[in-house]
């Protein structure tokens, strides 16, 4: 196996830790933390609310610190300092200090992620990135199925603190492993003075100028498109555990096992999706994916009976995790430069962060005050659709690297 291969790997494995193991864990534990440290369905859309805040907000840290320190640094900060994170929220006996914690795991999520588009700009073919970024987009998916094979053994006794102890163990190993494949892969290396203003920081008035590709009409859309997926799926995930339990009175090993198949589809589907997209085109796949969103959603709303929630998390999962590969690699296939294509990644991150912030509080806040989750899935739908319309409306990537970037291809 190259090295290239081996580092999307342990990408992937840093955004199962960052992303899997924080706030869709929590996610997945709130029935059983909400009966031991006692709060309510608005608490929950303002925890999460905060962690899209610092997700945000870490995404323009991120766009900062790579050019100063390289992308390698800053993915290797981040499995610490999640990996720290996850190990103190079962210390936290404060639901105020666990969700301060949620919220720096939010943030590492965004700080693994930004960089994670200009070293793959860097390491991988132009041809596969739709493929690679399908596959560390698919981390999310291995970290919610490590979480449905630990919640049911320790949920139901009470020790879901015990949950936390062992993925915060699972992401101490793969930042170890980061800085062994990272160091003999020279990632680690600051980049010198003469790169920075070359490569990697563009001064502002030349980035936000008149002809600056930042500003065109396609990058536009995509931060549009940042902020609805953001507004729509994090809430769907986010409650659909509440949705199930609570109110539709599934068991606990039944909502586990539609996390666990969604984290086992997800697996597969980004890589999968990632394929199609190099071969049909991102555009395709990105109509496909927001469909799945709007069936998942519809199912939900009108027959969440049986086991068509099952279904409902299938199609979801076929959508929620190879969209967030599909939309960086249409960065990239479409930016001129790898440090256009992050500072453009880093606004549309920030976006994300921002739709998922208030998505996920108006979730809680319309949850609580209605009683049912179904106007929740409803307004899910309906922004699905409104993605669709979007994507219909976006230009096709380009088919090869321009001349300046061609180091990136090969």
């Amino acid at each position: 196996m190259s090295i290239k291969a081996v580092i999307v790997l342990l990408l992937t494995a840093l955004v199962a830790a960052t992303y899997g193991f924080g706030i869709y864990l929590f996610a997945q534990l709130v029935p059983d933390m909400r009966a031991a440290l006692g709060f309510d369905f608005a608490y929950v859309g303002a925890i999460t609310a905060a962690g899209q805040f610092g997700f945000l907000v870490a995404a323009l840290f991120a766009a900062w610190l790579t050019p100063r320190v390289g992308g390698g640094r800053v993915i290797l900060g981040s499995g610490v300092v999640c990996a720290l994170a996850l190990l103190l929220v079962p210390l936290a006996r404060n639901i105020l200090l666990i969700g301060a914690l949620l919220t720096v795991l939010a943030g590492t999520a965004a700080t693994v992620f930004v960089p994670m588009v200009d070293v793959i700009s860097r390491s991988v073919p132009f041809r596969y990135r739709g493929m690679a970024m399908g596959l560390v987009s698919s981390g999310t998916s291995y970290g919610v199925f490590i979480n449905s094979l630990l919640v049911p053994i320790y949920a139901p006794s009470g020790e879901w603190r015990s949950v936390w102890w062992w993925v915060g163990g699972i992401t101490v190993v793969a930042a170890a492993l980061v800085w062994l494949v990272f160091q003999r892969a020279g990632l680690l290396s600051r980049p010198t003075p003469a790169q920075v203003p070359e490569r990697e920081g563009l001064p502002s008035s030349r980035l936000f100028s008149r002809d600056s590709e930042i500003i065109k009409p396609w990058v536009l859309s995509v931060w549009a498109m940042n902020f609805l997926v953001g507004f729509s799926t994090f809430p769907f995930q986010n409650f659909m555990s509440s949705y199930l339990r609570t109110e539709l009175g599934f068991s606990v090993d039944f909502t586990a096992q539609i996390w666990g198949t969604m984290g086992l589809v997800g697996m597969f589907a980004g890589l999968a999706v990632g394929w199609l997209s190099d071969r049909a085109g991102l555009r395709t796949a990105m109509l496909m994916v927001y469909g799945g969103v709007v069936a998942a959603a519809l199912i939900l709303v009108f027959y969440p009976q049986g086991y068509w929630p099952l279904i409902a998390g299938v199609l979801f999962s076929l959508a929620f995790y190879p969209i967030f590969g599909l939309i960086p690699a249409y960065v990239s296939k479409m930016a001129t430069t790898p440090a256009m294509a992050v500072a453009i990644f880093a606004v549309a991150n920030v976006m994300q962060g921002t739709g998922g912030m208030l998505g996920n509080y108006s979730a809680g806040w319309l949850a609580s005050y209605s009683a049912t989750f179904t106007g929740v899935y409803s307004s899910i739908a309906v922004v699905g659709l409104i993605l669709m319309v979007i994507t219909l409306r976006l230009p096709a990537a380009r088919t090869q690297a321009e001349p300046d970037n061609l180091e990136a291809s090969h």
